[in-house]
């Protein structure tokens, strides 16, 4: 006898929410409901600078220099990660910025071109190359050299490309970089010797310190942001036209890299690692960047494009790892001795 229709129906099953995105947008939400003001956003400014800079010394103490060279023997991958994320994508940047900044807004789309300057992610280019049964290591060394040079890259190329959008780059400005970012981070690496070994131990209490540091500028930005009147700035058809662009130069980026990837003649698990960590930007280091390159008022502007195409890569690229793990590529036959007096 047939089952009752209802007792056939699957339970519908909701899309999983990473914890820490769900934490961003409720500090976004925080933010937007109970701003910083007056006292409560110098307090808040003078945390997230001490935080700003623990968290580049943190990455200077758990990056192992050693380890992104060992990975030198891929070094045409490593070559072609980096031009994708520091060519390709500002490349692509600027050519949106004039369509962007009619269809969004100067600051959005200086925001925009921002994103594009980033380094890659690490965490993430590491997780989905392994899903996908790519080159973990290469992912590894990959992300690694990104974010290596992006510490000194991004910030040069921010100070050249942006101008004086956003606030302008004054002398001031760029030594405050280098205290903030550059120093910490070169005191990590050099202190790396001696703490490299209680970094490791404490890797999960230490991310801890990373994600609420973040969660901190990102609630300080947007504070300052809605006192300034963000959302007033961004309506919703404006909001939808954000992510329509996003989308585009993640698509545009995505095909590119596995394009030529596949042309140069890699294999498959070179190409998924070269797709991973060549499409991604660092929502980790660019809040912080952000945080010291852009005026206090406009930083929620900045900062939007790039958390929403963070959450856009994390949902293609999951999706990506999952088809590219069901379905392997086929390996060719071997060839079949011939038996003796056939």
């Amino acid at each position: 006898m047939p089952r009752p229709f209802a007792s056939r129906l699957r339970p519908l099953r909701l899309p999983k929410v990473d914890p820490y995105i769900a934490a961003l947008l409720g500090t976004v939400l925080l933010a937007t409901l109970l701003p910083a003001k007056g006292s409560a956003a110098d307090t808040a400014g003078d945390a997230t600078t001490v935080a700003v800079g623990v968290l580049f010394f943190l990455y200077g103490a758990r990056m192992s220099t050693r380890d992104a060279w060992e990975g030198i023997r891929h070094w045409r991958l490593h070559l072609l990660v980096l031009l994708f994320t520091f060519v390709l994508f500002p490349l692509l940047g600027l050519v949106l910025r004039p369509a962007a900044g009619w269809l969004l807004g100067s600051q959005t789309a200086t925001g925009l071109l921002f994103l594009c300057l980033l380094p890659s992610t690490v965490q993430s280019s590491i997780t989905f190359t392994s899903i996908a049964g790519g080159n973990v290591p290469a992912a590894v060394c990959a992300g690694s050299f990104s974010n290596l040079l992006g510490v000194l890259v991004t910030p040069l190329t921010a100070a050249w490309l942006l101008g004086t959008a956003g606030g302008g780059f004054s002398a001031d400005s760029l030594l405050s970089i280098g205290e903030q970012l550059l120093l910490p981070f070169v005191a990590g690496q050099v202190l790396r010797h001696w703490i490299g070994a209680w970094v490791t131990r404490h890797r999960k209490v230490l991310g801890l310190v990373d994600r609420g540091s973040i969660l901190l500028v990102v609630y300080t930005a947007f504070s300052e942001g809605v006192v300034a009147g963000i959302w007033h700035d961004m309506p919703v058809p404006r909001l939808l036209g954000l992510l329509v662009v996003e989308a585009a130069l993640l698509a545009v980026v995505l095909a590119v890299t596995s394009t030529v990837s596949r042309r140069l003649g890699f294999g498959r698990e070179d190409r998924i690692a070269m797709v991973f960590a060549g499409s991604k930007k660092s929502l980790a280091s660019g809040l912080p960047m952000a945080s010291v390159i852009f005026p206090a008022a406009t930083v929620g502007l900045m900062v939007l494009p790039l958390m929403l195409f963070h959450q856009m890569q994390l949902m293609v690229c999951a999706a990506l790892a999952r088809r590219w793990a069901r379905a392997p590529e086929p390996q060719r036959p071997e060839p079949q001795p011939v038996a003796s007096g056939a």
